[in-house]
Formats: structure tokens, sequence, C-alpha cells
């Protein structure tokens, strides 16, 4: 019975402090930073904390969460109906994108899920990877496609299985346009550039639930390949 009474002690004591923290998190006035909060909802804006991923999935899982994010944080992008061709082949939750920070696009239909990928990728990645390495920003991100309703392809064909371009859940990055006029494409400057293309791949790797780039084979020799979801692959 002691035994018992003790268990339901800590338990309550338990419950107590659950719902005592809780209180404080969602208090108008709780000390808790934002960025660090996990009541608060993602912002493009805020610092990088070990909060910060599990808010980036929460805010792409849901559509209507994540355009209000986009609309916040200096994207610019059009919110568009959902587009059925089938049930293999769709964009959900689909929006043009046309620029991320200070990156311009060529307008791209993706999900919102990879927009805010992107846009995260560009502020908190991208900008600091180039002016670390080439000493200047990025004002343009190149890109092959999203939305492509078609199987994997690999170094042995197609592989049966339909890809995620098929439901724009990735996106194809050949290169960049930097602020000091330079373009820079990985088919042409991998090596010469390496240092930098490495540290933006690797900042996607982040941001990203898969990324593919010319590390990996030979068909990605060319550009990056993005995913919103995937098991962290990063090569």
């Amino acid at each position: 019975m002691r035994a018992f009474l003790r268990l339901a002690v800590a338990v309550a004591g338990l419950c107590l402090i659950g719902g005592l923290g809780f209180l404080a998190l969602t208090h108008p006035s709780t000390p808790v930073p934002r960025e660090w909060n996990p009541t608060k909802r993602l912002y493009l804006s805020d610092p990088v904390t070990l909060m910060t991923p599990w808010k980036l999935d929460a805010a792409t899982s849901e559509a209507a969460l994540c355009k209000e994010v986009l609309a916040e944080g200096r994207v610019t992008f059009r919110d568009m109906a959902d587009r059925e061709i089938s049930e293999l082949c769709h964009i959900r939750g689909r929006v043009t994108l046309e620029a991320v920070g200070a990156a311009r696009l060529k307008p791209v239909e993706t999900t919102c899920a990879v927009a805010l990928r992107t846009a995260m990728w560009e502020r908190h990645g991208l900008q600091p990877a180039a002016q670390a390495h080439l000493g200047t920003t990025i004002t343009g991100i190149g890109h092959f496609s999203s939305y492509n309703c078609r199987q994997i392809r690999s170094t042995g064909g197609t592989g049966g299985r339909m890809s995620l371009h098929a439901t724009a859940e990735a996106i194809d990055v050949f290169g960049f346009t930097l602020a000091d006029g330079r373009q820079l494409v990985m088919k042409r400057d991998w090596d010469r550039e390496n240092a930098f293309f490495k540290a933006a791949r690797d900042s996607a790797c982040t941001w990203f639930k898969t990324t593919l780039g010319p590390d990996y084979n030979a068909l990605h020799a060319d550009h990056f390949h993005l995913q919103s979801r995937g098991w962290g692959t990063c090569r």
C-alpha cells in the first residue's frame, strides 16, 4: 500500500511539474525565447536551435501552417490550389516559388514543404557559405525543376518506383548567381569552387531529408537533388 501511495505521489508531482512547465511556456510573459519554445511555431528569422528541426518538420506537415510561415519570412510565392493528376502524380500544398530571402528563382511549382526547406537553406546555409568561401552573397538559385511525373532514375535505368519529383517533393538545383555577377554551375565549377559547393551541400543536409550531389553518382554530377522526405541521406 505504501509503495502504491509513493508512486501516486510521484506521478502527481510529475503531472504538476509538467502542467506548470506548460503554463510557463504558453504564458504571454514567458522567459523562454521563441526559438526555444516548442509551443511557438517556426519563424524563418529566428536563430537556429535544437528545436528548429522539430519546428520545421511540424510546419512542413501541415500546408496551411507551412504557407503561414512562408508568408512571414521574406519568401516570394503564389499560393496555388492542389494539382491532382493521379494518385501517383500530384502537387499537394502547392505553391509557385519565386524568391527566398535575397535569392530569386525561375518560378517553380512545388510543394510548400520544399519551398520552406529551400528558404531555410538559403538563410541559414547558403548565404553563410557564400560569404565564408566566396566573399559575396547569393542573388539567384538555378534549378532544373521540381515536379516531374516519372520513375526514379538510377545508373542502371529506371527502378520501377516513382520519384519524389512525381509529387513535387524534391527540387534539383544546378547552380547560383552571385552578387558580384559571377555564375557558378556544378557541371563546370564543382572542382574549382569545391569548398563552397561542399559547404552548400552539407548545409542542405540540415534542412532537407535527402541530399544527393556530384559525389553521389554520375546522374547527379551537375546538380543537388533535394527532397522534403527521406531518411537523412547526405551524399
